[in-house]
């Protein structure tokens, strides 16, 4: 149910005045009200609404006795799974978003229609003498059949002119990409292959690019039982404030790897050396593909194990955790499956931590089935 029509061919203005930001910024606002796609389509409001539960709360339900509850029932974590892959139905809403003819990603049709709706408005303003080409909106021949598509304009020919005009772009939107957080994600056809551009974070789901993330289990043994860290976010953080979260984890940007990312956030969330975090496991990764309004989620997720020491305490160093708790697997699992508490992709990566780590068993009536829709996702 597209917002917009999509046209043959538009061009976006990149560098404009602070006042004619505004405006536009109020076009887009009116386009909003009156658009089928509302501020709610547009993107997840639950993403941002603070979780009123505290440690108490998480105690209780995981330690609660249910007479109906069985822990070899995998539904509860079916339907996390399905709550990171929503909306497989909707693709056709979105048009591919091309680089040097490789889909980097996909632009929902009324976003587009906002990125549109810039131009006559600052047009009209008279500030062409400020305008830069940007984006082009046009026709692909795909196997004998026309398809609409997004593109840099031809004058954009490095990445580090893209980088600089899809910035000031996503300047001019405003406030409708919330929680910007002027930290620069790589723009890849898939991982490990040439950076074609690089992208505000917060931006990556309103353009559809794949985007690369580590997390940490951190675990603890203590007589025979296991036990994992676990945090509970800030209840100032953009998104899921207040919500339940590993012990680390963050967004993989550009020019750094997978594993220094890994003791950076060691550091900064838990208060972890890197004598310590160095030892930490790579075991995989889980993807999902999640479709909510204008946003389009295309996610990987490294996934690491660290054994801690029993005496281990973590401390957050960047404000963004609240409070962490040790609780044995078994009653996290038991949150996971029973509530909404986790951040949502934060159950993938402990599902899969608990298939590892023998929890969840081959007995389990839809064990294999469960195990591959961790990886629903592109995983390239």
């Amino acid at each position: 149910m597209a917002c917009f029509r999509l046209p043959t061919l538009g061009i976006f203005p990149l560098r404009v005045s602070a006042s004619s930001r505004r405006l536009a910024r109020r076009r887009i606002r009116s386009l909003l009200k009156l658009s089928s796609c509302n501020a709610r389509r547009f993107g997840s409001v639950a993403a941002s609404t603070v979780q009123r539960f505290d440690w108490d709360d998480v105690v209780r339900i995981a330690e609660e006795v249910q007479e109906d509850d069985d822990p070899s029932d995998l539904r509860g974590y079916f339907e996390k799974v399905r709550h990171c892959n929503r909306g497989s139905e909707l693709k056709s809403e979105f048009v591919p978003f091309l680089v040097e003819d490789q889909i980097v990603g996909y632009i929902h049709n009324g976003f587009l229609g906002f990125l549109l709706s810039l131009q006559t408005c600052t047009r009209f303003l008279g500030h062409l003498r400020q305008f830069k080409e940007v984006f082009t909106v046009g026709l692909h021949n795909n196997d004998c059949h026309d398809e609409s598509h997004v593109k840099f304009h031809s004058s954009l020919i490095t990445p580090e002119e893209r980088t600089r005009a899809v910035g000031d772009a996503i300047k001019c939107l405003g406030e409708l990409i919330p929680g910007t957080r002027n930290e620069l994600y790589p723009v890849t056809s898939s991982y490990g292959m040439p950076v074609f551009f690089s992208l505000e974070r917060a931006a990556a789901p309103y353009f559809g690019i794949k985007a690369y993330g580590v997390h940490m289990n951190g675990y603890v043994e203590m007589d025979g039982q296991k036990f994992l860290w676990i945090g509970k976010r800030s209840v100032f953080k953009p998104t899921y404030p207040g919500m339940l979260d590993h012990l680390v984890a963050g967004g993989l940007p550009y020019g750094i790897s997978c594993k220094e990312n890994l003791l950076k956030e060691c550091e900064e969330e838990a208060g972890i050396p890197r004598s310590v975090s160095n030892i930490a496991t790579s075991v995989g990764a889980v993807s999902y593909m999640d479709i909510d309004g204008c946003r389009y989620k295309r996610d990987v997720l490294f996934c690491y194990d660290l054994k801690l020491p029993v005496e281990f305490t973590p401390k957050n160093e960047d404000g963004e955790v609240d409070s962490f708790r040790l609780v044995p697997v078994s009653h996290v699992a038991n949150v996971i499956r029973r509530t909404e508490f986790f951040k949502p992709n934060c159950s993938l990566v402990i599902i899969d931590f608990l298939f590892r780590h023998g929890f969840i068993s081959p007995d389990n009536q839809g064990y294999l089935k469960l195990l591959q829709s961790l990886r629903s996702g592109d995983c390239s």
